[in-house]
């Protein structure tokens, strides 16, 4: 069966296809790995060989009600990679998935990873402090768990208009069907309340700009002009300032799913920077 065993004997599931330089993908928080679904697709049908996981408590993984910080996450990472012998490795990370990603690279070394790609990332403090002016309340985040415990569905469908960038004025506007919206949705809300809530939590208050410095390897991030979850200020153009040599490209309009939204260009993007 395709699970992997970590040292505190949970299960992760992970679904593999195609052959060829394999591509870990992190997925968002919230998501399982099928939120991958379109750009496996597409990279395994181009000669690669895709992977994407469930972290602890998402999809079809073990639901431990336990181990949600950053540190646990990013082991769990290491111990996927490890355990698959996974070498001139890819990492994709969406959202949530490139702080652990980066955290990750900041505790091993890179001797296994050739490349790093960071898609809509959320890989520095997004909270209000003295250091960065420009975050959330703090307040921000404890009410979007409030709410996440009085009515999950209602949230999470409420937000997919943000996440999405839906009924946006920006140019080029997201051309999403209901029924794939629904789907997203149906994603998130498969995954464990906990598990969802707890790494709500790890993701908006943790700071992974210390981390970035670690982060040697090509890199490429991938960011919507549009993000309303991550704002392009507040998180790309930092990110790419504290990983030397980055190359950050914009997308146009794009939104925080831009996994979804804007697949075809990412699809793209993804395949040209993995064979360059």
């Amino acid at each position: 069966m395709p699970y992997i065993q970590t040292s505190d004997s949970t299960q992760l599931y992970y679904r593999e296809w195609g052959t060829g330089a394999p591509v870990l993908f992190v997925s968002a928080w919230g998501f399982s790995g099928a939120m991958w679904e379109y750009q496996m697709l597409y990279l395994s049908a181009h000669g690669l060989r895709c992977i994407a996981f469930d972290r602890r408590g998402h999809g079809r993984s073990d639901d431990p009600g336990r181990g949600y910080d950053i540190d646990q996450l990013s082991e769990d990472l290491a111990e996927v990679i490890a355990q698959l012998d996974l070498r001139d490795l890819t990492l994709v990370g969406n959202s949530m998935g490139c702080g652990e990603i980066v955290h990750y690279l900041a505790r091993h070394d890179t001797s296994r990873i050739a490349r790093v790609v960071l898609v809509s990332g959320i890989t520095l403090g997004m909270l209000k402090s003295a250091d960065n002016p420009q975050g959330f309340p703090r307040e921000a985040s404890e009410f979007a768990i409030a709410r996440m415990q009085l009515d999950r569905p209602a949230y999470m469908t409420d937000g997919a208009i943000k996440y999405f960038g839906l009924g946006s004025t920006w140019p080029g506007p997201p051309q999403l069907s209901a029924e794939m919206v629904q789907w997203a949705i149906r994603l998130i809300l498969e995954c464990s309340p906990k598990a969802t809530i707890e790494c709500f939590r790890t993701s908006a208050q943790t700071d992974f700009l210390p981390d970035l410095p670690s982060c040697t390897v090509p890199t490429l991030i991938l960011h919507g002009e549009n993000d309303q979850i991550a704002p392009l200020n507040l998180s790309g153009r930092r990110t790419a300032q504290g990983i030397a040599g980055s190359e950050l490209k914009i997308y146009p309009g794009g939104s925080h799913g831009m996994f979804l939204t804007h697949k075809e260009r990412l699809n793209e993007d993804l395949l040209t920077f993995i064979q360059g």
